[in-house]
Order: C-alpha cells, then structure tokens, then sequence
C-alpha cells in the first residue's frame, strides 16, 4: 500500500533548479511569455500536491475490471495530516476512514440490504474487488505517482517518457497537457523474491497492484511465495495523458490505456483545494451520513 498521504513522493525532474521547483518568474513587462516547459509543469503540479492540507472534490471514475468498463462519479472531503477521507458515490456508498480509528478499518455504509454499517479492511478483497485503487489512495496521490521515480523503481523510463504538448480544452477549462507514449508496454516474467507482496511489486514495477492481483489470482495483502513467477506490467500504461489547471497546477483529468484499450480514467471537478474541514465532517454522526 502507498503511503496514506496521497501528497508524498514527487518526481522533481533531474537538473531542475530548486527555485523553479517553487517559482517560474514571469516575463518581464513589454517582453514574450517563455513558454512552459514539461519540467515546470510537472515541478509545479507536484509542488501543488505537495502543499495540499485539504481538499473537496468530484471524481468520475472509469476503471476496467474483469474486461468491462466501470463508472461511479464519487464526492469526496480528504484531510492529508493526520489523514482523513470521506467518499459517497451515486449509489449511496458511503466510506469512512480516520487516522487513529476503528482499529485500521473503514466504515462503509452499503446502500443495500441489510442497510447496516459495516468494517471493513480498506485494502482487503472486499473493498479492492471492484476498483482500481483503495479509498486510502483518494486524491491526487496515484498521479503523483506516474511521475515518481524512486531508487525501488528498477526502470525510471516510463516516468521520464512524459512530455508537456500544449493546452487543450479538457471539461470546459484550458488545461496544460501532460502525455506519455510508452510502446514498449508489456507483461513480463518476475520472480518473485523473498516477503514479497503485491504491494512491492508493485513499487518495483511502478505499474500499480490492480493488474498485478487480476492477472494472477492475487489478494491485496497475501504474501507471494519466494520463487513464484508472475506475469507484471512493465510500466503503468502504453499511453497516458495527464490535463493540469494552469491556475492551481492540480489534476483535472487522467486518462490511462494499455495493451487492451482503457484501463481508467479520471475527471476531477467542483475541486476546492486548502478550505477548511470541519473535524465534524469525519464522523460517523455528521448530519446527513448513514454511516
């Protein structure tokens, strides 16, 4: 599982300056604005994700399990530290989880009979069977983490592959386009080594634990046996295309495919980044939750 903080671990490209990864002065009164380039976008969208305390959302989700495409579109409130997140999609589905609380679990709340409160393991079967990426994982943390290189990553290229193109109109806002073209996706042959679990190699692989657990009949959390070979993604996609708001440098869209055609996309609207939360708002009594 990635760190609860869905700020942490940012690619800062190699040789950027420090100050750019803070600051990119404009031009001077009178003079052309210097075009931006593919190291400042990523500085200043991981700097964005970075500096995030709070933030409120919509997110439309497309994710491919088992050869189909599913759609939610979720609301989430998120406090990065200590680590907090409420999610409710349109069904009804409610989740819930506090730093601190229920013992690591997650409360959820169904919207199906029995119509009762339930806790459950945010990175058990249960909650991952049909998702991508864990409740834990909610903001912008997975897409920092297509840009991340670390030194548990054994190949940096896919990371490195991404190249700002040009603006775009992406859910009626110009956006900056960040994009990947990544050929050589692939699922390749890995043994695997002593205490791993999907979650390592994931890391190693930089691919995400959702291909991983479906290609080869994984749980999240189940130790692999040493010497077991598995069938991993190489890279995260074959082609990614990020969009980022030229005005907060926050994620508005991030659509990924892979040797079969989409593996997910997502659309972040209504984002209001660092306004406080109210602590009531992460309980299980607030008004209006059925948790």
């Amino acid at each position: 599982m990635p760190s609860l903080s869905a700020r942490a671990s940012l690619f800062i490209p190699a040789g950027l300056p420090l100050l750019a990864f803070f600051f990119t002065g404009a031009a001077p009164a009178g003079q052309p604005q210097a075009a931006i380039t593919t190291e400042q976008v990523a500085a200043r969208m991981g700097a964005a994700i970075e500096n995030l305390k709070t933030l409120r959302c919509t997110v439309n989700a497309q994710e491919r399990v088992a050869g189909k495409i599913n759609r939610a579109r979720s609301v989430m409130k998120i406090n990065f530290a200590p680590f907090r997140v409420y999610v409710k999609n349109q069904k009804g589905v409610e989740v819930l989880w506090v730093t601190g609380q229920n013992d690591g679990d997650a409360w959820v709340y169904p919207a199906t009979f029995p119509y009762v409160t339930l806790s459950l393991d945010p990175n058990g079967k249960l909650m991952r069977s049909n998702q991508h990426h864990t409740v834990l994982q909610a903001g912008f943390g997975t897409i920092a983490e297509l840009l991340r290189t670390t030194g548990r990553r054994q190949d940096h290229s896919y990371s490195r592959s991404f190249r700002y193109v040009g603006d775009s109109t992406v859910q009626g806002k110009t956006c900056h386009i960040m994009q990947s073209n990544y050929p050589q996706f692939r699922y390749v042959s890995y043994k695997a080594g002593k205490n791993e679990t999907v979650s390592t190699v994931a890391e190693r692989f930089g691919c995400g634990e959702f291909r991983i657990m479906e290609r080869n009949d994984l749980n999240p959390e189940e130790k692999i046996p040493e010497g077991k070979v598995l069938q991993v993604p190489n890279a995260y996609g074959r082609r990614t295309i990020l969009s980022v708001d030229p005005k907060t440098f926050l994620p508005t869209m991030v659509h990924v495919e892979d040797d079969k055609g989409l593996f997910e996309k997502f659309e972040f609207s209504e984002v209001i980044p660092n306004q406080s939360i109210p602590l009531e708002e992460f309980k299980k009594g607030y008004p209006g939750y059925k948790l």
